[in-house]
């Protein structure tokens, strides 16, 4: 049986930061130097890899990785303060890269930028943003990424038998990819049946369920079944909510949302929902 993958971040980058940091920044002369340490800890969530890289045209510089399961609409605010942090710990030019695993709900719109204008002043901070359901899985064996190996079936084209059988291929004849089958199967189940999986991969789909990425997907399930349910009835009674009452709505977790499902049946207009909400 596979063992269960590490799958952090840091480590997928890791096995290959040259061309991952030529990938995300689309500049074939840039090398990686470092892949800087937890002691920043502002940085260092699982999520995040900050690494520091070098070009001939532009010196040493920043490349801020931050790996999402889902987008949601707190990630432009949350890029703005990571490349901020970035910059100001280290003293250099920070090049923030958002990448999205699975496609969000068809309710948000994923943007590539933080703007925010209060009292006459403007906060702007681009970052590029790469969808991984957008990206080419050839591109993967061609280059070759193997970071993104495990991500292969849900790339574009990735979903095929034999793509995920030669993804599977490519990890099993490197040492240091073969625990990432795990990863691989995970994102496998997306596209295939479970018994195909269990074919190719050829071990109990048990391990799986212990995979953190199950685990992290199963209760983003909940919150977001949750959350849905709330805006429904939320709709059905007031008529259209305010954006920044769903994007604080988002925030929320699954026992609040309950909550305010609650409250939501019991206040009698959306301005007294409001104003338990801001509670």
């Amino acid at each position: 049986m596979a063992k269960v993958a590490d799958i952090g971040s840091k480590r997928l980058i890791n096995l290959a930061p040259d061309a991952w940091v030529k990938w995300v920044t689309q500049c074939p002369e840039v090398v990686a130097k470092e892949i800087l340490g937890s002691e920043f800890q502002w940085i260092s969530r699982e999520t995040d890899v900050l690494v520091k890289a070098y070009s001939a045209t532009h010196g040493d510089f920043l490349v801020l990785n931050e790996l999402q399961l889902r987008y949601t609409a707190q990630i432009p605010l949350r890029m703005r303060a990571y490349t901020a942090l970035a910059q100001e710990r280290y003293r250099l030019p920070t090049y923030p890269v958002l990448i999205n695993i699975l496609p969000p709900s068809s309710s948000l719109t994923i943007v590539s930028s933080y703007e925010q204008e209060f009292l006459g002043l403007r906060a702007i901070q681009d970052y590029r943003t790469i969808n991984l359901w957008e990206i080419d899985a050839e591109i993967v064996f061609q280059q070759p990424l193997p970071s993104l190996l495990p991500f292969v079936p849900i790339l574009r084209g990735g979903g095929e038998v034999s793509v995920v059988q030669r993804a599977l291929q490519a990890l099993r004849a490197d040492e240091q990819l073969n625990q990432l089958e795990s990863l691989l199967a995970f994102f496998a189940s997306f596209v295939l049946d479970t018994p195909l999986v269990q074919q190719i991969m050829r071990w109990d789909m048990a391990v799986l369920r212990e995979s953190p990425w199950y685990q992290e997907i199963e209760q983003r399930g909940i919150h977001q079944g949750a959350l849905r349910q709330l805006i429904r009835v939320l709709e059905q009674r007031f008529g259209e909510i305010p954006h920044e009452a769903e994007i604080r709505l988002e925030g929320k977790n699954v026992e609040q949302l309950e909550t305010l499902m609650d409250s939501a049946i019991a206040v009698s207009s959306l301005d007294e929902f409001l104003v338990v909400l801001s509670t």
